[in-house]
């Protein structure tokens, strides 16, 4: 088995792993009662979910450390598809018509990023490199945040422009990782470190930024934002600092290139069609209101929770309006 081929091997279970845990963490969301804060704590399924976040994670890493970041990346998007078919055969929920033209956008456009990725030679970036690169890119992501809060007064650019530098942050902590596990192979050393902190810096960032571009932006245009610019981000990144290419010299280049349209298309589609078809985890228990005496007020409902993962940010899948279960 070459690396090329185990390291897909490894990004489509990771991705398996992390549209699982998804779909564990939204069933315990939903059946918690709203006065709940902390009680998916208590329950063994929520920690089910945390260990296949994890796991997913671990994998991801691994696949950097075998496969070109243009490739491994983009990858990491089947999660959304994955947890399209994972959703209805587990718990029910039967996806649209443009769900589906989304995930196979999606797919197609990943397989034609798949046929054409060229070998790649685990090229690693210079110190120098590595010092340009974090400055350059934290400048970014400081002017974005400083533009965003210039444009406090309209709600969508300032989501928009938050989502941008979180998919920026989280593409540069897959940078880092791509370079520390290449260095790795011949051993750890102290001058990883910086890039340690890099990632855990960038990963950090990216969090934060998310959670900040969903407040009073909503989810669908920010969670599609940071979809398409993290791993195009990577894959710009691999191509012109890792040296890794695609075949058929230019043509190919071309044709990769429709074909990440292509994907991101897809995942546009896929996440905003799922974010507006999920239902509320708090939308039962106000129709149960009624039975709430007149003064006492209905806790408020918030945003269901995008599941993060090592440079990617993608939403739950949604489930079946029957098949909600909360208790007041």
């Amino acid at each position: 088995m070459t690396a090329l081929v185990l390291s897909v091997l490894l990004s489509f279970v990771s991705a398996v792993a992390y549209a699982g845990g998804a779909i564990v963490q939204e069933q315990v969301a939903l059946s918690c009662a709203p006065d709940e804060r902390y009680g998916h704590l208590r329950r063994p399924s929520w920690w089910a979910a945390v260990a296949l976040t994890a796991v997913g994670g671990a994998l991801h890493v691994v696949a950097l450390a075998y496969g070109p970041l243009s490739l491994v990346q983009p990858l990491g998007a089947l999660t959304i598809v994955f947890a399209l078919p994972m959703a209805a055969l587990f718990v029910g929920r039967k996806a649209g018509a443009a769900a589906w033209r989304g995930a196979i956008m999606a797919t197609l456009g990943l397989a034609g990023l798949l046929a054409l990725v060229g070998t790649s030679h685990g090229q690693s970036l210079t110190a120098a490199e590595r010092i340009g690169t974090a400055v350059v890119t934290g400048g970014a992501v400081l002017t974005l945040m400083t533009a965003a809060r210039a444009a406090h007064r309209h709600p969508a650019v300032r989501s928009v422009l938050l989502a941008v530098a979180s998919g920026i942050a989280f593409g540069m902590s897959s940078v880092f990782t791509k370079t520390v596990t290449t260095d790795w192979s011949d051993g750890f050393s102290a001058a990883d470190l910086p890039s340690l902190a890099a990632i855990g810096v960038f990963a950090s960032a990216g969090v934060l930024l998310s959670q900040a571009a969903y407040r009073g932006g909503g989810l669908a245009a920010p969670l599609a934002t940071l979809t398409v610019v993290n791993p195009v981000l990577a894959a710009a990144v691999g191509i012109t600092m890792f040296g890794e290419t695609f075949r058929y010299g230019v043509t190919g280049t071309a044709l990769a290139l429709s074909s990440g349209v292509v994907a991101a298309g897809g995942l546009i589609l896929l996440t905003t069609e799922r974010i507006q078809h999920t239902p509320h985890p708090a939308s039962k228990a106000q129709g149960n209101s009624q039975e709430r005496p007149s003064d006492s007020p209905a806790r408020p409902a918030s945003d269901p929770e995008p599941l993060s993962s090592p440079g990617m940010h993608v939403p739950l899948p949604a489930l079946h309006r029957h098949r909600l279960r909360v208790r007041s």
